[in-house]
C-alpha cells in the first residue's frame, strides 16, 4: 500500500458522498419549491406539492434493492467498480432531471420520467456509502481506520451545505425564471463534481485486502449464513439516523408550523450544525481510533438522547439563543460522535468477502426505518406541548441503538485482514480468475 493511497481513498469517498447528498438534497428542495408546479400543474397546489414530495420518497424505496444488487457487485467484482458506477449513475440521473421536459410540454410522461430518474438516484445512493466506506477502511492504516472512513460522512455534511447554499440564490429568482430555467441550474451543476470524482476514482487501486480475499460466488448467501447477527445489529444501530430525520424534518415543522418561529433562523441552525460537524466528525473518529469505536458511538447515542429534551423544549418556548446552542450541540457535536464512528464500527463487523453487502443492506434497512420516524412522532401529537412525547420516543431509539452497539465486538485493535473472521488469503491469480470469470 502506498502512503498516498489512504488519502486518495478518503478523498474519493468524501467527494462521492458530497455529490450523492448534494443531489439528494437539491432534489428535495426542488420538490418542495418547484416540482409541484412544473410536473403536477393539473393538481391543486397542495396536491401537487404532495405528489412532488412523494417522488422524493421513491428514492428511499429503491435503496434496499440497490443495497442487495450493488452489495453483490462490490463483494464479487471489487469496490472500485461500485464506486465508479454509483458516481456515474447518480451524476447521470441528476443531470437528466435538469433536462426533463415539463408537464406542459409532454403531459404525464414528464412525472413518469421524474420518478424513473429518482429511482436511479436511490439505487446509486444505496451502494455509495457502503462502497466508499469499504474502500477507505481497507486502504487505511491499521491504527487510523475510523479517521479515514469518517470522510464519507464529512462529505455528507458538505453535500447538505452545498445544496442549501446553491439553492439560496436560485430560490430568489423571479417566479417565472425559477419555474422555467432557474431550477435546472443546480442539477446541471452536479456534472462538474462528477467529472472531478470520476478522475479521482479511476486512479484508485483496488484494496489489498479484497485482492487477497477468496471471492464468494454469492456473497449475500455467505453474509446471511455467517454474519446474520451482525446484519441485524447494524439494522438496529442504524435506526439512530432517526435523530437526523427528527432534527431536520419534525423539529423544523414543529418550530415553524406549530410554535410560529421564523423559517430562516431554523434553517440556519441546520447549516451551522453541519459546519460544526465538518470539524467534529474527523476529530471524534480520531478519538475512536485511540479509545475504541463502541465508547464514542455509545456516548454519542446517549448524548443525543439527553440533548433532544432541552432542544425541543427551547423551541417550545421560542428561545432562539437556546435552540441555536442546543441544536449545534445536538446535531453538530453529539450526532457527529455517531457519524464519525459508524463507518468503521459497522464495516469492521464483516469480513472482506461480504463487507460491502453487510454494510449496504444493514444500513439501508435501518435508514429506511429512520425515514419513517417523523411520521411516527407526528402521530404522537402536533400540539405545542407534545414535544415531550417526541423527545421520549427519540431517546428510546437512542438507547436501543446504543444497546445494539454495546453487543458488538470492539475491533479498533484487530488487524484489517482479520476483521469479521476473514477467510484465508488465496493467491492473487486465483482471485483475478474468479473476478474475470
Amino acid at each position: 500500500m502506498t502512503g498516498s493511497m489512504p488519502r486518495k481513498a478518503a478523498l474519493a469517498a468524501w467527494i462521492g458522498s458530497a455529490l450523492e447528498y448534494y443531489d439528494f438534497f437539491i432534489y428535495g428542495t426542488a420538490a418542495a419549491l418547484v416540482f409541484g408546479k412544473v410536473f403536477f400543474p393539473a393538481s391543486s397546489p397542495a396536491t401537487g406539492t404532495l405528489l412532488a414530495l412523494a417522488t422524493f420518497g421513491v428514492g428511499y424505496l429503491a435503496r434496499p434493492v440497490g443495497a442487495f444488487v450493488l452489495g453483490h457487485v462490490g463483494d464479487r467484482f471489487g469496490r472500485k467498480r461500485v464506486l465508479v458506477f454509483t458516481l456515474l449513475l447518480m451524476g447521470f440521473a441528476t443531470f437528466c432531471v435538469g433536462c426533463l421536459p415539463t408537464y406542459g410540454s409532454v403531459g404525464v410522461l414528464a412525472p413518469v420520467l421524474l420518478v424513473v430518474l429518482r429511482l436511479l438516484q436511490g439505487l446509486s445512493a444505496a451502494g455509495e456509502q457502503a462502497g466508499a466506506n469499504s474502500m477507505s477502511l481497507e486502504h487505511a492504516p491499521e491504527h487510523r481506520r475510523a479517521y479515514f472512513t469518517s470522510f464519507t460522512l464529512s462529505g455528507t455534511q458538505a453535500g447538505q451545505i452545498l445544496a442549501t447554499a446553491i439553492f439560496l440564490p436560485v430560490a430568489a429568482l423571479p417566479q417565472e425564471d425559477l419555474l422555467t430555467w432557474g431550477w435546472r441550474l443546480p442539477f446541471w451543476g452536479s456534472a462538474l463534481v462528477v467529472v472531478v470524482g470520476f478522475v479521482i476514482r479511476r486512479k484508485l487501486d483496488e484494496t489489498p485486502v479484497f485482492e487477497r480475499t477468496e471471492v464468494a460466488k454469492l456473497p449475500v448467501a455467505v453474509l446471511f449464513r455467517q454474519h446474520w447477527a451482525d446484519v441485524l445489529r447494524v439494522i438496529v444501530a442504524a435506526t439512530i439516523a432517526s435523530v437526523s430525520t427528527i432534527f431536520t424534518v419534525y423539529a423544523l415543522s414543529y418550530a415553524v408550523n406549530t410554535i410560529g418561529l421564523s423559517r430562516t433562523p431554523m434553517l440556519w441552525v441546520g447549516v451551522l450544525a453541519n459546519i460544526v460537524a465538518l470539524a467534529a466528525i474527523p476529530l471524534l473518529a480520531g478519538l475512536a481510533d485511540r479509545v475504541g469505536r463502541k465508547p464514542v458511538f455509545i456516548t454519542g447515542c446517549l448524548a443525543c438522547g439527553v440533548l433532544i429534551f432541552p432542544y425541543l423544549w427551547s423551541i417550545s418556548i421560542g428561545s432562539y439563543a437556546l435552540l441555536f446552542v442546543l441544536g449545534i450541540a445536538l446535531f453538530g457535536v453529539a450526532y457527529s460522535g455517531i457519524n464519525g464512528v459508524w463507518p468503521a464500527l459497522y464495516g469492521e463487523m464483516f469480513s472482506a468477502r461480504v463487507r460491502l453487502s453487510g454494510m449496504a443492506i444493514g444500513t439501508q434497512i435501518g435508514f429506511a426505518v429512520a425515514g419513517f420516524a417523523p411520521s411516527v412522532v407526528a402521530a404522537i401529537g402536533s400540539g405545542k406541548q407534545d414535544w415531550l412525547g417526541v423527545a421520549i420516543f427519540t431517546a428510546a431509539v437512542c438507547v436501543v441503538a446504543a444497546l445494539a452497539a454495546a453487543t458488538a465486538r470492539e475491533t479498533h485493535r484487530v488487524p484489517t485482514a482479520q476483521l469479521g473472521g476473514a477467510a484465508p488469503a488465496v493467491p492473487s491469480t486465483v482471485v483475478a480468475s474468479a473476478v474475470d470469470g
